[in-house]
């Protein structure tokens, strides 16, 4: 029952995306996402820096300045509010699981598709993926017993935005007080995103935390 009403909700969502526009040509709803992106970064007034300051910076984002670096090739926004604890992803190595709990708003409609940080939501449970490094490129997937993403969205591939932040940060458990995992914000267009918005040709918002499973 659940993943009906899950997959009831994801259908819900991008009906309410796509209805109004079916006679959109592809072009209009690039430039139609685009807008959308646009009026999202002056809304939460948020500072764009440039891969190369990114990189002079060692690799953080100002949070308190609210700051979000644009990778350019995927146009994916991305601003690391924590690094983490523990070590990044090696190359070679196969990480299984990372584990992580996520926010998901469509940013064309503004709601709120998915949650699983909260109890007393829909799911508890942290979604699972398996993420392999193969010479600093990253490729994964969801474990398909473990993941409000892969019941919603039908697909076991981890959509290409989530993988975007792995060269930057570690990925670790907390093992004392003061340890933190890792934990980013990220503003994904459709090419990066779940099969939905990709269909849908809508950007994304995500909260997501990062943490290496036993």
């Amino acid at each position: 029952m659940k993943k009906i009403a899950f997959a009831l909700l994801a259908a819900a969502a991008l009906l309410a995306t796509t209805s109004c526009n079916n006679i959109e040509t592809y072009a209009e709803k690039m430039d139609r996402e685009n807008d959308a992106i646009k009026i999202f970064l002056k809304k939460k007034g948020i500072k764009t820096i440039s891969e190369a300051q990114f990189e002079q910076r060692g690799f953080t984002t100002n949070v308190s300045d609210n700051e979000y670096v644009l990778i350019n090739s995927s146009g994916v926004y991305m601003q690391i509010e924590r690094k983490g604890c523990g070590e990044p992803i090696k190359d070679g190595e196969v990480a299984t699981p990372v584990l992580c709990r996520f926010t998901e708003t469509n940013i064309l409609t503004d709601s709120l598709l998915l949650d699983n940080r909260l109890y007393n939501y829909l799911s508890a449970l942290p979604d699972k993926m398996f993420v392999t490094n193969t010479s600093g490129t990253f490729t994964a997937s969801f474990d398909t017993n473990n993941s409000l993403m892969y019941q919603v969205y039908g697909s076991a591939s981890v959509p290409s935005g989530w993988l975007t932040p792995l060269p930057y940060i570690n990925i670790g458990r907390q093992k004392s007080k003061g340890d933190e995992i890792a934990k980013v914000n990220l503003i994904v267009p459709h090419s990066q995103g779940q099969s939905y918005a990709t269909l849908g040709v809508y950007p994304c918002f995500y909260t997501i935390t990062y943490e290496r499973g036993l």
